[in-house]
């Protein structure tokens, strides 16, 4: 498994069901979103990328799309490894509406994601192998659960008779991939399903930012 994910949105109501009757995001409503959510940051216009590619930038690029009901960023900055510790202004733009956080990064098989509603977090949730769960808050939510009961369990190679237990119940990856149908509509790797989005026909428009000073905070280790 390869994904990796950076994303953030902001939903008057079911993201996936908005993602499924958007146009085409306007770039002026992009970068009105983009310069709040970066308030004195830089801004130069890049190519942009379709979000089935773009859930994972390069380094100080971002993907942005302001469409009716539901507003995507995805970059690799929002990947912390504590989501309850979002700044705050990002957390106060979502005022009146839903947020979702969805990070995963495959070379350390790690998975973070959190919830909030009218800026209250609902749930939040990160974990990986090496660090074990780092942040569990909330009540999981009912696509998690077969995971914590076992029901996803990691395979270990039957040739490797001194292989150690893996340390989780699941693999990070299989439920982020969960995640991202249950709160998006998508999936990025593994079996499609006929409801699933196809997240390359939602175009997203580039930006380079460049931080006046403070950085937004980001997993080093991603």
């Amino acid at each position: 498994m390869g994904a990796k994910t950076g994303l953030l949105a902001y939903a008057d109501g079911d993201i996936s069901a908005a993602l499924r009757q958007v146009p085409e995001a306007g770039i002026a409503e992009t970068t009105e979103l983009v310069g709040r959510l970066y308030p004195g940051w830089v801004m130069e216009v890049a190519e942009g990328e379709i979000l089935g590619e773009g859930t994972y930038p390069a380094d100080g690029l971002t993907y942005a799309a302001s469409f009716p009901g539901v507003d995507i960023v995805c970059d690799r900055r929002l990947m912390i490894d504590r989501p309850s510790r979002l700044l705050e202004h990002l957390i106060t733009a979502s005022a009146g509406r839903r947020m979702v956080l969805h990070a995963m990064h495959s070379v350390v098989d790690w998975l973070a994601f959190a919830v909030w509603q009218d800026g209250r977090l609902v749930r939040s949730l990160s974990l990986s192998p090496d660090s074990g769960v780092i942040e569990d808050i909330g009540e999981p939510f009912p696509f998690e659960v077969p995971y914590w009961a076992g029901g996803h369990p990691v395979e270990l190679d039957p040739d490797w008779e001194d292989e150690a237990p893996y340390p989780l119940p699941f693999h990070p990856l299989e439920l982020g991939e969960e995640a991202l149908r249950a709160f998006f509509g998508f999936i990025l790797e593994g079996r499609g399903a006929p409801t699933d989005i196809d997240s390359d026909e939602l175009r997203l428009h580039g930006f380079r930012l460049t931080a006046p000073g403070a950085t937004m905070p980001v997993m080093s280790t991603h």
